[in-house]
């Protein structure tokens, strides 16, 4: 009897992480609430530990900032590292079935930073810069689609890089969308642990990142018209996005008003007005995201107009550490569960793509950089600038995914894009240092980096 208990309970250990609801197919179990509620918690367990680890390695023996860290930790937990070496222990551990659980909790964490980003920019810095804005962010669109159009009928003649059928058009207008993109969420994390959330240069960088994110968007939705969700996506995409922005930036200060004196008055945040916080930036990620912008730009667009002072600091107190620590790294390991760096394998595609990235680089940081000239920003600025736009990330890996679901790229050109955006991600931090930050921080100009980093758990 003892034996058949020890038996028993082994048996249960070895099956917590199988599916244990009714077989919808001959050979398959189906997975119930518990199940994923055991894998969740796992899986979070998990992604904590290895951000966390692979963020420490890469600030101490590379110089790179967490973030990136914990971008790269994203991509180890996925098919490209764990499952290529233990696969059962990857798909173990994030089956495909779990992965929507994992999905709604990476845009509540990046949507939360976002909206916590929105309300460090320092709008009478951007006015002071907004000629230099406008250049950098239209640079950073137009450069982009011009080396776009350039390589994308080449490209188009490798058999596997895009769709069978797809238009010159169509295919043209994907890359210029990729090239084009900044890394919003990235570049906003670089810019708080370099010190930068409350300098011009960082409050420019942002503004224009933001602006060339949400072109980007908007010319994937044209895109994705085009392949057979219909003109309704794109028109409702492009003037609802507009629309809302435009409501948000004129009403909203006076709207949310009585919530910064509500905190004044009290000399503390209440448990009521956070609530009520937190619900607005819950509607305000659920429009963007329902008219296909995305739910991030929601979050950051109204932390733009959210009350400052008090306000503004009581919030940060209560919720950046759950969003930075706990809920953001979910963002990274979820894009880098659907990453595949074993695609480009041959010396022609390795070619290929290192032409893509070199391109890119100067498509984006180049003409970055000269806009930011031309505008009057001093050299040491301008590169500055150019450096922090570069850096590409997990926007770059939603987007590609996106275009690999939609049948618009292959497995292949979506690897040579993933390499890009590591590789322009990873040298954004070292290069900025490099061309501003160092000459700063030796100046006065800028803390150091360790002082301004994102909140680290207690």
């Amino acid at each position: 009897m003892a034996n058949g208990v020890v038996d028993s309970m082994w048996s249960t250990i070895g099956g917590i992480l199988s599916a244990h609801g009714p077989a919808v197919e001959a050979s398959a179990k189906s997975y119930t609430p518990g199940d994923f509620s055991v894998h969740f918690f796992l899986q979070l367990a998990i992604i904590l530990l290895a951000c966390r680890v692979v963020g420490w390695a890469g600030k101490k023996f590379l110089g790179q900032p967490q973030v990136v860290g914990e971008m790269i930790a994203g991509v180890i937990l996925g098919p490209s590292l764990l499952g290529l070496f233990f696969p059962g222990a990857q798909l173990g551990l994030f089956p495909k079935e779990t992965r929507n659980v994992l999905y709604a909790g990476a845009q509540l964490g990046v949507g939360l930073y976002m909206f916590l980003v929105g309300t460090t920019l320092q709008i009478d810095k951007f006015k002071s810069k907004a000629k230099s804005a406008a250049g950098v962010s239209i640079a950073g669109i137009a450069a982009p689609f011009i080396i776009a159009a350039l390589i994308t009928p080449f490209l188009l003649g490798v058999p596997g890089l895009f769709a069978a059928g797809i238009s010159t058009v169509d295919a043209t207008l994907f890359m210029g969308a990729c090239i084009a993109l900044t890394a919003f969420p990235m570049l906003a994390r670089i810019i708080n642990e370099r010190g930068l959330a409350d300098t011009a240069l960082g409050t420019l960088s942002l503004t224009a990142g933001a602006f060339d994110d949400a072109c980007s968007w908007c010319v994937l939705a044209l895109v994705l018209a085009t392949f057979g969700a219909g003109p309704g996506v794109a028109v409702l995409a492009i003037g609802g996005g507009v629309t809302y922005a435009a409501f948000i930036l004129l009403f909203g200060p006076k709207l949310l008003a009585p919530l910064g004196r509500a905190v004044s008055r009290a000399g503390e945040m209440s448990v009521t007005v956070l609530a009520i916080t937190l619900m607005l930036f819950c509607m305000s990620a659920f429009l963007m995201d329902a008219i296909g912008i995305h739910a991030i730009f929601g979050g950051f667009i109204l932390g733009v107009v959210m009350p400052r002072g008090l306000f503004t600091q009581e919030l940060k107190k209560k919720v950046e550490p759950v969003a930075v620590v706990l809920l953001l790294p979910m963002f990274f390991t979820y894009s880098g569960l659907n990453t595949r760096m074993d695609m480009v394998n041959s010396p022609t595609l390795l070619l290929i793509a290192f032409g893509i990235l070199v391109a890119s680089i100067l498509a984006k940081g180049g003409a970055c950089y000269l806009a930011a000239r031309l505008a009057g920003e001093d050299n040491r600025t301008a590169l500055g600038i150019g450096a922090l736009m570069n850096s590409r990330g997990l926007m770059e890996l939603i987007i590609i995914n996106i275009g690999l679901q939609k049948g618009i790229i292959g497995p292949t050109l979506f690897s040579m894009l993933v390499l890009m955006a590591i590789v322009t991600t990873m040298m954004a931090g070292p290069l900025f240092e490099l061309v501003y930050g160092r000459k700063a921080r030796a100046s006065g100009e800028l803390g150091s980096i360790d002082g301004r980093l994102a909140p680290e758990p207690a």
